[in-house]
């Protein structure tokens, strides 16, 4: 029997799943996520509306990227995104968090800053695609306001825009000198990290015509990555890299996350920590409040998320069960990189579960 993707051609997250579904072969059908589809089948079975959405063919509901794809290394088996090496493994999760959940800023300010007008026909054309183009136009404004409003809460403002474009025309030359030498982030197979990766880079970076064509003018080699993501020639091909090898070229990348996301991330932990002591038996928020976050030198404000926390928990937990050899080639290869102490060091006093499509305090 074959599986069912409920998703749809803009969303950040459809992109990263669906990528990973094409590489690893999985046999399944996408049902693009209309108004019908989200009234009749996403929110009863998950509670809210929200893509990408997977009925496996044995009738299991799954949702949220990292859970499905959990989901078929384990039931498919056969070449794994996940290295088995350590620093590879580790830098993997890394990149996954990063692009999850950091990305989605210049993601959305490229979206809504540059793009909003042919946007809001593609919304349209997702919810009504019987519709004619000037009805779906209208649909797609009223659909597409929502998302437009997660803006400033994101951190998206006048003050902040220059810098956020600074951090990703800086991102984009240095991933761009990586693709120069490497297929993939550690080797010619893909990892969870170029899933991570992929979705913002992919869904709004290089589909959404205006920052597509900044892409591809300031980084063509991201843009072929982006293809190669996207468009799967080989399904379970390649192979990471020998020796548990990470490539110089992905430090500026590391040292960027570690100098914007990880400082963010533990000012969430923290307010994390002070929300749980006094709401002990309420049910998580989508946001614990308003942290500062700082890029290029410029300080806003955004959103403080627990599920980024829940996601870091990944890497967190991996380097901290490392053991004997592998924990001190892994702090070798840490000691170096600017920030990557903050990381190590990283202080999450309550641990996250994702269980029946909700996030808790484990």
């Amino acid at each position: 029997m074959t599986h069912k993707f409920y998703g749809g051609p803009l969303s950040l997250y459809s992109g990263k799943a669906r990528a990973y579904l094409d590489w690893k072969g999985v046999d399944y059908e996408e049902i693009l996520s209309t108004t019908d589809v989200y009234t009749n089948i996403i929110i009863p079975k998950v509670g809210r509306p929200v893509i990408p959405v997977m009925e496996t063919a044995e009738g299991q509901t799954l949702q949220d990227t990292t859970l499905i794809i959990d989901h078929f290394e384990d039931e498919t088996g056969g070449p794994s995104v996940y290295p088995d090496t350590p620093k590879q493994r580790l830098v993997a999760l890394l990149m996954e968090v990063f692009g999850d959940e950091w990305l989605v800023i210049p993601a959305m300010h490229y979206r809504w800053n540059y793009n909003e007008e042919w946007v809001y026909g593609e919304f349209g054309a997702v919810a009504a695609p019987e519709a004619s183009k000037e009805e779906q136009y209208v649909i797609g404004r009223e659909r597409g306001q929502n998302f437009k409003g997660f803006c400033p809460i994101l951190g998206i403002n006048d003050q902040t825009i220059p810098a956020i474009e600074a951090s990703y025309e800086a991102l984009l030359a240095d991933l761009d000198a990586h693709f120069a030498v490497h297929d993939y982030l550690l080797g010619s197979r893909p990892s969870i990290g170029d899933y991570g990766l992929i979705g913002p880079l992919f869904a709004h970076l290089y589909r959404d015509p205006a920052s597509g064509e900044i892409m591809k003018r300031l980084a063509p080699r991201v843009a072929a990555w982006v293809e190669r993501m996207v468009d799967v020639k080989a399904p379970l091909s390649g192979e990471f890299l020998p020796d548990d090898e990470v490539p110089e070229t992905l430090t500026p990348v590391l040292e960027r996350m570690m100098g914007e996301q990880m400082p963010f991330l533990q000012t969430t932990a923290n307010m994390l920590t002070a929300w749980a002591e006094a709401n002990e038996d309420a049910d998580l928020p989508r946001a614990v409040g308003m942290a500062e976050f700082t890029v290029e030198g410029v300080t806003g404000q955004r959103i403080a998320p627990p599920f980024s926390l829940w996601m870091l928990q990944r890497a967190l937990r991996f380097y901290r069960e490392l053991e004997s050899a592998d924990k001190v080639a892994v702090d070798g290869f840490l000691a170096p990189i600017n920030g990557a102490i903050d990381f190590q060091n990283f202080t999450l006093e309550r641990s996250l579960a994702f269980e029946n499509f909700k996030l808790r305090l484990a």
